[in-house]
């Protein structure tokens, strides 16, 4: 899902509308609640002219939470030392705990339990959509190297991986058990032997 905000992101643009991601971004990683009012008149602008710069407020929060994921997936593969599904599980296993240890997600997810179960884990949002993607290019990384032999298309698989990953993150808040990285790990490598 490629918004008019990502793209001008991407592309490293000036602008408002990434005046107003930044300050979202700021807002967010402070812990505290995005408001579209409050964001408009912090940037003297209409709620109606926000909203044409960056979209609805779930779209905003899910470029936001996927620029901090982005970072976290590249820190987390960055730092992984093994290869081929082992590395892939690695690689998952520790983004998942950068994504748990940030006290901005945890503000986020007590804050707004709904919506940012939809942000983060559906395809109504971009984060979903870019980590799956991403996912896929590192899949893709290890089979180009010969060293996994993908047991689906690799689009799918990425989603497989991504659900995985999800359901073992975010388990407090579908099952009520305590989130763990490690099982996700385990599952992923069981898929990639």
């Amino acid at each position: 899902m490629t918004t008019p905000l990502a793209r001008q992101l991407e592309h490293g643009e000036e602008g408002r509308a990434v005046d107003a991601f930044k300050l979202a971004r700021r807002t967010f990683l402070k812990g505290e609640r995005v408001e579209m009012q409050a964001l408009a008149a912090a940037l003297e602008t209409s709620r109606v002219t926000l909203h044409r710069w960056v979209g609805s407020r779930d779209l905003l929060l899910g470029e936001v939470t996927w620029s901090l994921a982005d970072a976290a997936l590249r820190h987390a593969r960055a730092e992984t030392r093994d290869t081929g599904g082992p590395g892939v599980a690695e690689t998952i296993e520790r983004f998942l705990d950068l994504i748990l240890a940030a006290p901005y997600i945890h503000a986020f997810v007590d804050r707004e339990r709904e919506i940012a179960l939809r942000i983060l884990t559906t395809q109504s949002s971009p984060c979903q959509a870019r980590l799956v993607q991403a996912v896929e290019g590192i899949l893709a990384e290890e089979a180009g190297q010969g060293r996994i032999d993908p047991p689906l298309a690799l689009p799918d698989l990425a989603y497989v991986v991504v659900r995985l990953a999800e359901s073992f993150c975010w388990t407090d808040l579908i099952a009520g058990s305590d989130p763990d990285p490690r099982k996700a790990r385990q599952a992923i490598a069981a898929l990639l032997r």
